[in-house]
């Protein structure tokens, strides 16, 4: 028996694959045990003496069907599953899953200035002290804190507005009461100084009066 051991490994280079996957024809063994330089297994090789085996097929249609089915359910009762619940999906990837969305959405939300940074922060914190369980309580809460920040700020508004106009009232009174001080000053200087002069007359006649 001629040993082709050498032809093999040559073969195996030159086409660039394993020796399992290189096929010398038994017909031309004396020939092909002939080639020892890897020039001389390249001819071979165009001649169709050594060939490279194709791939095996190693067909994963059956598990695609399989994971289809499980993903719809099926196949996953008592029976079989193996670990525990925590084991088969563990609270902490939960946990994750869950900050990772509720942190998104707390980015975004920031992002897109529908919250302030004062805000986010409020809620990051809310978020990681396992106060909102979802998506959906998340996004409540962020809506009825603005409704609640928007109507303390009308408010503010409002009491900031009656201050105002308050203010303006007392200036435009105490305005108007200097006007009017200021008018009656002007008008009253001569009555002033003669009833500051009919009491030093009155006295003074009433003396001529009482020796009559």
């Amino acid at each position: 028996m001629v040993s082709l051991k050498l032809a093999k490994r040559l073969a195996a280079s030159v086409m660039k694959c394993g020796l399992r996957k290189v096929w010398l024809d038994p017909n031309e063994t004396s020939e092909i045990s002939m080639a020892n330089s890897r020039q001389n297994v390249r001819k071979l090789v165009k001649d169709g003496f050594v060939i490279k085996k194709p791939t095996k097929i190693h067909s994963r249609a059956r598990a695609r069907r399989n994971a289809e089915a499980k993903a719809k359910g099926r196949h996953t009762g008592y029976g079989k599953r193996r670990g525990t619940a925590e084991a088969r999906l563990p609270t902490k990837i939960l946990w994750i899953r869950r900050m990772r969305v509720l942190r998104r959405l707390l980015k975004k939300y920031r992002d897109s200035k529908k919250i302030d940074k004062h805000l986010y922060h409020e809620l990051y914190l809310k978020v990681k002290g396992n106060v909102y369980k979802n998506k959906r309580v998340l996004m409540e809460a962020v809506h009825k804190q603005k409704a609640e920040k928007q109507r303390e700020k009308t408010i503010a508004d409002q009491f900031e507005a009656r201050r105002q106009k308050g203010k303006a009232s007392r200036e435009r009174k105490a305005g108007r009461r200097s006007e009017r001080q200021a008018a009656g000053l002007h008008l009253d200087v001569t009555p002033v100084a003669v009833k500051a002069a009919a009491p030093a007359a009155v006295k003074a006649v009433a003396p001529t009066k009482a020796k009559k």
